[in-house]
Protein backbone atom coordinates (compact mmCIF):
# COMPACT_ATOMS: atom_id res chain seq x y z
CA UNK A 1 0.00 0.00 0.00
CA UNK A 2 1.36 3.41 -0.97
CA UNK A 3 1.39 6.61 1.01
CA UNK A 4 -1.51 9.03 0.65
CA UNK A 5 -1.01 11.40 -2.32
CA UNK A 6 2.49 10.10 -2.96
CA UNK A 7 2.26 10.97 -6.67
CA UNK A 8 0.47 14.29 -6.30
CA UNK A 9 1.32 17.13 -8.65
CA UNK A 10 -0.62 19.70 -6.57
CA UNK A 11 1.67 22.62 -5.73
CA UNK A 12 2.23 23.50 -2.08
CA UNK A 13 0.66 26.93 -2.61
CA UNK A 14 -2.58 25.34 -3.79
CA UNK A 15 -2.69 22.98 -0.80
CA UNK A 16 -2.08 25.90 1.57
CA UNK A 17 -4.84 27.92 -0.13
CA UNK A 18 -7.18 24.92 0.06
CA UNK A 19 -6.56 24.62 3.81
CA UNK A 20 -7.44 28.29 4.25
CA UNK A 21 -10.64 27.86 2.19
CA UNK A 22 -11.65 24.75 4.17
CA UNK A 23 -11.09 26.60 7.44
CA UNK A 24 -13.13 29.58 6.27
CA UNK A 25 -15.96 27.31 5.12
CA UNK A 26 -16.08 25.72 8.58
CA UNK A 27 -16.11 29.13 10.31
CA UNK A 28 -12.49 29.39 11.42
CA UNK A 29 -10.95 32.83 11.76
CA UNK A 30 -7.51 34.31 12.12
CA UNK A 31 -5.72 32.04 9.64
CA UNK A 32 -1.92 32.25 9.72
CA UNK A 33 0.82 30.53 7.74
CA UNK A 34 4.58 30.62 8.17
CA UNK A 35 7.52 28.55 6.97
CA UNK A 36 11.21 27.92 7.46
CA UNK A 37 13.47 25.49 5.63
CA UNK A 38 12.54 22.60 7.92
CA UNK A 39 8.88 23.20 8.79
CA UNK A 40 5.67 25.02 8.05
CA UNK A 41 3.09 26.24 10.53
CA UNK A 42 -0.62 26.59 9.98
CA UNK A 43 -2.54 28.32 12.76
CA UNK A 44 -6.14 29.43 13.10
CA UNK A 45 -8.86 30.24 15.57
CA UNK A 46 -12.08 28.22 15.67
CA UNK A 47 -14.62 27.33 18.37
CA UNK A 48 -12.91 29.87 20.64
CA UNK A 49 -9.68 27.86 20.45
CA UNK A 50 -6.28 28.68 18.96
CA UNK A 51 -5.02 25.75 16.91
CA UNK A 52 -1.55 25.15 15.50
CA UNK A 53 -0.26 22.48 13.13
CA UNK A 54 3.49 22.14 12.64
CA UNK A 55 4.35 20.35 9.43
CA UNK A 56 7.88 18.86 9.48
CA UNK A 57 9.63 19.39 6.14
CA UNK A 58 13.31 18.77 6.91
CA UNK A 59 15.23 16.76 4.34
CA UNK A 60 12.27 16.27 2.00
CA UNK A 61 12.47 16.44 -1.75
CA UNK A 62 9.84 18.56 -3.56
CA UNK A 63 7.59 15.55 -4.22
CA UNK A 64 7.60 14.52 -0.56
CA UNK A 65 6.85 18.11 0.43
CA UNK A 66 3.82 18.21 -1.90
CA UNK A 67 2.67 14.85 -0.53
CA UNK A 68 2.97 16.00 3.06
CA UNK A 69 0.94 19.15 2.34
CA UNK A 70 -1.81 17.07 0.68
CA UNK A 71 -1.91 14.87 3.77
CA UNK A 72 -2.31 17.95 5.98
CA UNK A 73 -5.21 19.12 3.81
CA UNK A 74 -6.93 15.76 4.30
CA UNK A 75 -6.18 15.74 8.04
CA UNK A 76 -7.70 19.15 8.71
CA UNK A 77 -10.65 18.54 6.39
CA UNK A 78 -11.49 15.19 7.98
CA UNK A 79 -11.27 16.59 11.53
CA UNK A 80 -13.62 19.44 10.66
CA UNK A 81 -16.05 17.08 8.88
CA UNK A 82 -16.06 14.82 11.93
CA UNK A 83 -16.92 17.79 14.15
CA UNK A 84 -19.60 19.04 11.75
CA UNK A 85 -21.26 15.61 11.61
CA UNK A 86 -21.26 15.27 15.42
CA UNK A 87 -18.87 12.33 15.52
CA UNK A 88 -16.65 14.20 17.97
CA UNK A 89 -16.34 17.63 19.53
CA UNK A 90 -13.95 20.26 18.26
CA UNK A 91 -11.80 19.83 21.35
CA UNK A 92 -11.61 16.06 20.86
CA UNK A 93 -10.75 16.33 17.18
CA UNK A 94 -8.04 18.96 17.60
CA UNK A 95 -6.91 18.20 21.16
CA UNK A 96 -3.22 17.73 20.40
CA UNK A 97 -3.07 20.91 18.30
CA UNK A 98 -4.94 23.28 20.67
CA UNK A 99 -2.58 25.99 21.89
CA UNK A 100 -2.16 26.62 25.60
CA UNK A 101 -1.62 30.12 27.06
CA UNK A 102 2.17 29.62 27.08
CA UNK A 103 2.22 28.93 23.31
CA UNK A 104 2.83 25.20 23.39
CA UNK A 105 0.22 22.76 22.15
CA UNK A 106 -1.61 20.34 24.42
CA UNK A 107 0.15 17.55 22.53
CA UNK A 108 3.59 19.03 23.29
CA UNK A 109 2.60 19.46 26.93
CA UNK A 110 1.25 15.91 27.27
CA UNK A 111 3.95 14.02 25.35
CA UNK A 112 6.53 13.90 28.21
CA UNK A 113 3.83 12.74 30.62
CA UNK A 114 2.71 9.98 28.27
CA UNK A 115 6.32 8.86 27.84
CA UNK A 116 6.77 8.79 31.62
CA UNK A 117 3.64 6.66 32.04
CA UNK A 118 4.99 4.15 29.55
CA UNK A 119 8.50 4.11 31.03
CA UNK A 120 7.45 3.77 34.66
CA UNK A 121 4.20 1.88 34.25
CA UNK A 122 2.61 4.33 36.68
CA UNK A 123 -0.63 5.55 35.26
CA UNK A 124 -2.72 8.31 36.83
CA UNK A 125 -5.77 7.02 38.70
CA UNK A 126 -8.95 6.65 36.69
CA UNK A 127 -10.97 8.18 39.50
CA UNK A 128 -9.91 10.87 41.96
CA UNK A 129 -8.90 9.69 45.40
CA UNK A 130 -11.19 10.16 48.43
CA UNK A 131 -9.61 13.50 49.41
CA UNK A 132 -10.30 15.09 46.01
Amino acid sequence: MGRYAEKTKVPVSRSRDEIEQILERFGATGFMYGATEDRAIIAFTAADRHVKFILPLANLDPQETRQRWRCLVMCIKSKLASVEDGIETFDSAFLAQIVLPDGQSIGDWAKPQIEEFHETGNMPPLLPGPSQ
